[in-house]
């Protein structure tokens, strides 16, 4: 209980700021945040009815942080510094199993004076307990990732010589893992296959169809040689997953005969025509056909070939190149990757990433696969 004097100080203090009309009782009392004044001694002086339903009746009259269950004063006390300096200062409070943002206000008289500090207590437990949550599954989705995106990486051929052709790459998901899926295999000592493979958007979905299209690919090369039967197939295991419209994936996929250099080739939707160059040509490899969907049942693709000699190069890419735009808005385009092949007989691959680093005007938006194939023999 409070004695009489200490009752008669607080009345005092408590009328003094009533004069000042600095407080309006009714709508302190009716406010769900705890709510107290402090004077320049660390003396509560008034607590609305919230805060003694909480933490007592009689802290009025007691020191700030004592109705905290602290012993000793704050070593960061927002009261003293809003009374020394004007400011209005805020901080995290815990009281008990609770967490609460403290803000501390001036309280002047009418001339200016500043005799006490009102402190307003917002309970932020369950925004806490929610932020604590959110980061331990974002923690735990990066760690997913980060898993994912290695063994995207892991999954991806290996740069060298298979058969008689040279195989590189360079590949840069927009995020940790990629919509960009490409191949190259072995389907038996005379044919090696090649596809470049782009998946609608990017990120977790997109990857995951990336796995999809690599496994189905494997599974069917040695079965079906010509490499239109190979995308039909593919496209029919595909509409049997039966997942929404907006799935969908584009391919070119090549076959090449290593006995007689004879590269047959098909194309599902795939709008980054792979160029066959050396140093005296340049040929790209144009053939029609749609985007592997849920638009058709059934679908056929065309088929074509060319002829491949010492020396010759096909590059493979993904519309992360081609559709990278400028300040302007301008794309990198075919045009783009046309240039630097006629102007660079050496490092074709990092001659057009670096170009495109130089072109692209802020950050990386879509994922992008370079794949350069090269003839020994």
């Amino acid at each position: 209980m409070l004695n009489k004097e200490k009752v008669s100080f607080i009345e005092e203090k408590v009328q003094r700021y009533r004069d000042f009309g600095i407080l309006n009782y009714h709508a302190l009392e009716g406010m769900a945040d705890w709510v107290r004044i402090v004077d320049k001694d660390g003396i509560i002086i008034y607590a609305n009815r919230t805060m003694k339903e909480s933490l007592g009746e009689d802290i009025e009259g007691k020191k700030c942080y004592e109705v905290l269950g602290k012993d000793l004063p704050c070593s960061f006390c927002i009261t003293k510094r809003s009374i020394e300096t004007g400011e209005i200062v805020q901080k995290e409070e815990k009281v008990g199993n609770r967490i609460f943002s403290a803000k501390s206000s001036p309280v002047a008289d009418s001339e200016g004076n500043i005799y006490a500090a009102v402190e307003v207590f917002r309970d932020v437990t369950r925004e806490r307990k929610l932020e604590k949550e959110l980061k331990e599954k974002n923690r735990k989705m990066s760690k997913d990732l980060l898993f994912a995106k290695t063994l995207q990486q892991k999954i991806l051929p290996k740069k060298g010589i298979y058969k008689n052709i040279k195989f590189n790459y360079i590949y840069k998901p927009c995020e940790m893992i990629s919509g960009d899926m490409f191949d190259i295999f072995s389907i038996d000592e005379n044919h090696v296959g090649i596809y470049i493979s782009d998946v609608a958007g990017h990120g977790v979905t997109a990857s995951m169809m990336t796995m999809f299209v690599r496994q189905t690919m494997r599974s069917i090369k040695d079965e079906i040689m010509s490499p239109s039967k190979a995308l039909t197939e593919l496209h029919k295991k595909f509409v049997d997953l039966n997942l929404d419209d907006d799935k969908y994936f584009t391919m070119f996929y090549g076959v090449l005969d290593t006995r007689t250099n004879t590269f047959k080739y098909s194309n599902a939707g795939h709008n980054c025509i792979p160029i066959l160059f050396n140093d005296e040509k340049l040929e790209i490899l144009k053939i029609r056909g749609f985007p592997i969907s849920y638009i058709f049942n059934e679908i056929f693709y065309l088929e074509d070939n060319v002829e491949f000699h010492k020396g010759d190069k096909i590059l493979f890419y993904t519309d992360g190149i081609t559709e990278v735009h400028d300040k302007g808005k301008n794309q990198f385009g075919l045009e783009g990757v046309l240039s630097v092949i006629k102007n660079n007989r050496g490092d074709i691959l990092n001659a057009i990433n670096r170009e495109v680093e130089n072109f692209q005007w802020g950050e990386q938006e879509d994922d992008f696969a370079l794949v350069l194939v090269e003839v020994m023999e």
